[in-house]
Order: structure tokens, then C-alpha cells, then sequence
């Protein structure tokens, strides 16, 4: 009976550990998912679609623009990219 105690023990143990190491909020840790070289904290255009529609955000990134759409709390959403777009040029910016 002893043992039995001992071992059930040790699994709740392990169970409350391995649930701990678990419990990170990534939403309060952004960023620790891969490696990355630098943050655009531009600000982004955005274009409010009726209700019912998705939203789409748009903005560049260097030469490229870049439009994300997604719809509310929902797991899912799309990124588009705008190679090279004239609106994005250190002259069309001016």
C-alpha cells in the first residue's frame, strides 16, 4: 500500500509540474516563437467593411504591402503581398 501511495505521489507531482510549465499566456510573451530581426510598428491603414465582412489592415513593409484580414476572435484569417508596391517608395512616402 505503501508503494502505491508513493508512486500515485510522484505522478500527481509530475501532473502539476508538467501542467505549470504549460500554463505561459503566449499573448503575454509575444515573440518567443521564432526568431525575428526587427518590429514595424507603423501604423496601418485600415479599411472598415460593413458588418458581417471581414476588416482588412494594409501597410507597407520596405517595398511591399502588405494587407492582413481576419474576423474578430475567429482562428483564422488571410495575408496578401503587394511586391514592390509604387506606394511604398521612400519618394512616394514624401
Amino acid at each position: 500500500m505503501n508503494h502505491t501511495r508513493t508512486i500515485a505521489a510522484a505522478l500527481a507531482a509530475t501532473a502539476v509540474l508538467a501542467l505549470a510549465g504549460c500554463s505561459a499566456d503566449k499573448t503575454a510573451e509575444p515573440f518567443k516563437d521564432s526568431p525575428r530581426n526587427g518590429t514595424n510598428n507603423n501604423p496601418a491603414e485600415v479599411i472598415t467593411m460593413p458588418d458581417g465582412f471581414n476588416n482588412i489592415a494594409s501597410k507597407c513593409d520596405g517595398p511591399n504591402r502588405v494587407y492582413v484580414t481576419y474576423h474578430g476572435d475567429d482562428k483564422y484569417g488571410a495575408v496578401a503581398v503587394v511586391p514592390n508596391d509604387p506606394r511604398c517608395t521612400t519618394a512616394a512616402k514624401n
